[in-house]
């Protein structure tokens, strides 16, 4: 299981989706780091040498902003649009969807949990329920 920018990616994989495992790198990104580091997409992480982790590790530093520099990157751009009150920045701290989504049904990833509905308890067993639980 060889390490890469602080990350164990599995070594029984092929390096094309193993790379993927970096937060920030996906398909497009993994087969262009393969390419610039000279290594078959078809090689399993585990048969890498050390000379080829090197590579890659080097392509990825020069070129691309990944894990916890991205990380850092993109919550400071979610405090700045909190900060300057912006739209988007309301609805990041509101905790709802930022993107233009409908929210009167769906938008449960953002919103959490569905809330129990207020009002009268129909049936005779739920009324018990709520009864023995309010004691």
């Amino acid at each position: 299981m060889p390490r890469l920018m602080g990350v164990d990616v599995p070594g029984n994989k092929r390096i094309e989706y193993a790379l993927r495992y970096i937060h920030g790198i996906g398909a497009a990104r993994s087969k262009l780091v393969l390419e610039k580091a000279n290594i078959d997409p078809g090689k399993k992480a585990d048969d890498l040498t050390a000379d080829e982790i090197r590579a890659v590790q080097n392509v990825i530093q020069e070129e691309f902003h990944v894990e916890g520099d991205l990380r850092r990157e993109v919550s400071q751009n979610i405090r700045r649009l909190i900060s300057t009150g912006s739209y988007r920045g309301m609805r990041h701290r509101r905790g709802l969807p930022v993107r233009g989504q409908r929210t009167k049904t769906n938008a449960r990833t953002r919103k959490g949990g569905k809330r129990g509905t207020v009002g009268a308890v129909r049936d005779k067993s739920a009324r018990s329920a709520i009864r023995t639980a309010a004691k």
